[in-house]
């Protein structure tokens, strides 16, 4: 049975306060006139209008001694009534009456009047791409309540559901099992066999991670492939089978070992390892990709370093180079006659080493004077040459653009393996490729042709084939990551009836010429605003060489009464350890509710809230569960907290726990005083990792290598949405995707971050997302403003712009930008993967240089207004200053393991992040409830507290936090209600 917690069947809250009962269950003029014309005792009008809105707040009946004791008083006092007035016992026929009458009056039909159909016929369409029961239930009460029916009793939702779910996937499991033939079914059981041979049954093998980028780990990816590819078929056994279904098929099996599977019928056995077998498909081919990408570049490093170190070699000849060029300047000097001073010179060379050897110094200090590395990467290549030549035949690579040129180029290559001469015989177009590397791989003869340097040819081509890669001008089919994004898009045809409705609810024009009339006017209006504003402002000066300078604003110090607040606050904290604390929250969220077999039935674990609690903690704090459980005196072993991470958590359910945290937190008066939630913050920061895997790499800023934990903060100082990220990659690519991903009652709809969170791209994406992207960034002054109009000249600020604004491109482009967004929305693409691609610069790719163009608009105008609105440039600086305190709060909570991430696989790095949100967004709620409380006591001690004072506060609180000792649990324990109202004096 699936778990009511787990779905959005309504429930009475057990403690509701009183804003939540004023605001439900409070009846209207009309309400009460229904109550008295239906109803004649005091007890039984109580007993009516107690059905009446419960049924309005829950949408079904609930027994009368079900409703909460503080409803029942709020409602007799609504109705005037005495306390002793009790509601009635109503005898059978009058109670069915009842749910008549009120059904009749709020114009809802009863769930046997057609709700069953309504419900199965939603459940089967929802069935066909979801598998969760809890998100089939969910479907249903949507649907129920829509069509205006009411919901019938749980239990009826969670048979309904799972019958329906097991006759769907049980649909799915005849179909691709009576596809496989009896010598593959033979193959997919044989992977589940343990032999004295060997020690781990091959269904291991499939399950095998990546390691880190090197050339023997790339030659194990590529043997990994093809091992792959010669078990069974999947693409055609699996046709039909949605890509969702697909997914979850082989999340489920990968969770299972051989045992549990061979415990399971032939049909769904061979179904699930299908599916783990098409997913580790997808999966390698993108590590593949990735790893390639990675040597590429580890290639050009190695060449940068070896020009490096010729250029410190010929150090010694350079400076002896330029001791001779000074003493022949001397020479020349003291010898004014041309003869004298030839014979002089002639003498100084000989006595250097003579002409030859003179001009063989100069000749190697000029091959290495430059920046160009690339003729010295052949010796580099070499080693991986036979390795890249297999992937690149393994892998079917194709262009998304009509330019081909670098897809015959490498089959050129492939054609001419085996060639052994200098140089290329046929004609190649070289379009594909940069001018650098023209200039290094072309030589032009004395007859005037230009031949192709074959060697340094193959680096280019392979080289040009990371970069396209990374920017999607070439995509790998098969792949998820890497594959071609123009198949990910919705068709255009599907995109029109949706793009009215959209662009009215963000606030855009909807069409091209109006969209690109209307921002040019918006440039044109603030351009004049801040040249006019300019003599007024005093904190802006452009200087003769066009480059604004911003004058330093002197931060505000803390007022004398907010430190004595918070003097006073922290001396009254009391003292809690982290599991008390994630305890006290759990009784007020109810967020363990979310976790529970990845198969969504209820749990078979003993005392499960406890081992969740327990789990939340022990991987939160990265302790790991072999260390926490040395410490829980016996609550929970090692084995029983690594399953339970494994079978019942993922990172869903951990961001789903994460929002019930967030929106009790939502709630509260206390961070109201510290931002409205209509703005949001994003940075990152690194944690170490071992570095056996592909993720791990490198960190200039930082040292070591780890990743980045990309968090989105509030300005209420909660986070609401965290990823795990590589430290290569730039961190705009993932600053949309917090904001869309994040499903909590907080939603900002302007972003802040530092220069990693913006680009170009990222801000044109922003803007027709109807999200306000407003960065702090470094060097600002150094990026090109852009002119509104070829014609516009300023008075005070026309030195700012660079570059006229390209509107045609916008306009011309216009449906492509607009199907990307609506994609976007719609969940078909995620805008990270599209900012991963349109993040690199591409020649070919139109859709890229039109959302740079309409960046460049977007960013001029922030940076108009954040040179001429010194409150904005406070309001960034405060907000990206809470994210950057989050930082490290929510690392002070990952104490154990010295910090570092030990798991290499990439699901468990994200699970590890958003554990540790939890547990920080746990402390973050658990003390400002503490501080509610503090600032009341105070209050009636009578202290004068003022909203400017707990404006200065911050819930980054750990004085009172225990981190270390044993951990003991008692999740019966039953904390004090929490105060949610916060009323000061203005």
């Amino acid at each position: 049975m699936a778990s009511i917690e787990r779905t959005a069947y309504p429930q009475f809250k057990r403690n509701p306060v009183v804003r939540e009962l004023v605001a439900a269950y409070t009846p209207t003029d009309a309400e009460l006139a229904f109550i008295t014309d239906n109803a004649r005792q005091p007890g039984h009008r109580l007993a009516l209008a107690l059905l009446l809105k419960s049924f309005q707040r829950l949408g079904y009946f609930p027994a009368i001694d079900e409703v909460p004791a503080a409803v029942v008083r709020h409602l007799r006092n609504a109705l005037r009534y005495r306390v002793q007035t009790k509601p009635a016992d109503i005898a059978p026929n009058k109670r069915y009456r009842y749910f008549q009458r009120i059904r009749d009056y709020l114009q809802v039909r009863a769930y046997a009047d057609g709700g069953l159909d309504v419900a199965a016929r939603a459940i089967h369409e929802a069935a066909a791409v979801m598998d969760n029961p809890a998100d089939l239930i969910n479907v249903a009460i949507e649907q129920l309540v829509r069509d205006r029916i009411e919901l019938p009793a749980f239990s009826a939702l969670d048979r309904l559901g799972r019958r329906i779910r097991t006759l769907v996937n049980g649909r799915y499991f005849a179909l691709i099992d009576a596809r496989l033939t009896s010598e593959e079914k033979q193959r997919l059981d044989d992977l589940l066999v343990v032999t004295d041979a060997r020690i781990k049954s091959p269904l291991q093998a499939i399950k095998r991670l990546p390691k880190r980028s090197s050339l023997q780990h790339f030659q194990e990816l590529i043997d990994h492939i093809a091992a792959l590819d010669e078990l069974v078929s999947s693409e055609l056994h699996l046709a039909d089978v949605p890509e969702l279904k697909r997914k979850h098929f082989a999340a489920e099996a990968r969770v299972l070992d051989a045992a549990e599977l061979r415990d399971f019928g032939p049909a769904k056995r061979h179904a699930l390892l299908l599916c783990l077998i098409h997913r580790a498909r997808v999966q390698t081919r993108d590590d593949l990709a990735e790893m390639f990408i990675k040597r590429m570049g580890n290639l050009h490093n190695r060449g940068k370093e070896e020009l490096e170190r010729l250029r410190a070699r010929s150090r010694e000849k350079t400076e002896a180079i330029v001791a001779t060029m000074s003493d022949v300047i001397q020479v020349l000097d003291r010898h004014p006659g041309d003869t004298d001073a030839g014979r002089e010179i002639r003498r100084l060379v000989s006595t250097r080493g003579g002409v030859q050897t003179l001009q063989a110094d100069c000749d190697a200090i000029a091959a290495h004077s430059g920046d160009n590395h690339l003729p010295l990467l052949w010796p580099f290549y070499k080693s991986h040459r036979a390795t890249i030549l297999r992937m690149v035949r393994m892998l079917d690579l194709e262009s998304t653009t009509e330019d081909r040129s670098l897809i015959n180029a490498i089959e050129l290559i492939l054609s001419q393996e085996r060639a052994r001469g200098d140089w290329l015989d046929e004609p190649v177009d070289l379009a594909f490729t940069t001018q650098l590397w023209r200039k290094t791989i072309t030589h032009r003869t004395e007859q005037g042709e230009e031949r192709i340097r074959r060697r340094l040819f193959e680096v280019c081509v392979f080289s040009s084939l990371a970069n396209e890669l990374k920017s999607g001008d070439v995509a790998v089919r098969g792949s998820e990551t890497y594959a071609d994004y123009r198949e990910q898009l919705l068709p255009w045809e599907q995109c029109e009836p949706l793009l009215d409705d959209y662009c009215r609810q963000v606030g855009l024009p909807t069409s091209a010429v109006g969209f690109v009339n209307a921002l040019q006017s918006k440039l044109i209006q603030v351009a004049d605003l801040t040249d006019q504003g300019y003599l007024e402002n005093g904190q802006v000066i452009i200087g003769d060489d066009g480059l604004p300078v911003l004058k330093r604003h002197k931060a505000k110090d803390m007022s004398s009464g907010a430190r004595a607040l918070e003097t006073a606050i922290l001396a009254r904290l009391r003292e809690r350890s982290v599991i008390e604390i994630l305890c006290d929250v759990t009784h007020w969220t109810r967020w363990p509710r979310h976790f529970g077999p990845l198969s969504g039935s209820d749990t078979k674990i003993d005392q499960p809230t406890e081992r969740y609690v327990l789990t939340a903690f022990t991987y939160g704090c990265n302790l790991g569960p072999a260390q926490a459980a040395r410490h829980l005196r016996g609550a929970a072993s090692a084995h029983m907290l690594s399953f339970v991470n494994r079978r019942h958590v993922d990172a869903n359910k951990l961001a789903a726990a994460c929002r019930d945290v967030i929106n009790s937190y939502a709630g509260l008066q206390l961070p109201k005083f510290w931002g409205d939630g209509k703005r949001a913050a994003a940075d990152g920061t690194k944690y170490d990792l071992y570095d056996q895997n592909l993720l791990a790499s490198y960190h200039i800023r930082y040292g070591g290598y780890g990743g980045i934990a990309y968090h989105h903060v509030s300005d209420t100082y909660v986070a609401l949405f965290s990823h795990f990220i590589p430290c290569g990659v730039w961190e705009a690519v993932y600053i949309i995707d917090g904001l869309l991903k994040n499903t909590s009652d907080i939603q900002p709809d302007t972003v802040h971050a530092d220069t990693q969170g913006q680009s170009l791209p990222v801000f044109g994406l922003s803007h027709l997302l109807g999200i306000q992207l407003m960065p702090r960034i470094r060097n600002w002054r150094d990026y090109r403003f852009f002119r509104p109009d070829e014609d516009s000249r300023y008075e005070h600020i026309d030195a700012l712009f660079r570059e006229d604004m390209d509107w045609d491109l916008i306009e011309t482009h216009w449906k492509d930008l607009m199907q990307v967004v609506l994609s976007i929305k719609s969940g078909k693409i995620a805008a990270s993967t599209l900012l991963r691609k349109l993040g690199n610069y591409s020649r070919k790719n139109r859709l890229y240089q039109a959302f740079r163009a309409l960046g460049a608009a977007v960013r001029t105008l922030f940076l108009l207004q954040y040179i001429s609105d010194r409150e904005l440039r406070e309001q960034i600086t405060a907000s990206t200053n809470k994210v950057e305190a989050y930082n490290g709060f929510s690392k002070y909570f990952f104490f154990g393991g010295e910090g570092v991430i030990a798991d290499n696989d990439p699901l468990e790095q994200e699970k590890a992040v958003k554990y540790n949100d939890l547990v920080a967004n746990a402390v973050i709620f658990h003390n400002v409830v503490e501080q509610t409380r503090i600032i009341k006591t105070l209050m009636r001690a009578g202290w004068k507290i003022t909203p400017e004072d707990v404006a200065a506060l911050s819930p980054y609180v750990t004085s009172h936090v225990k981190r270390f000792g044993d951990y003991l649990i008692d999740v019966d324990a039953l904390p004090e209600p929490y105060e949610i109202e916060l009323a000061l004096a203005a």
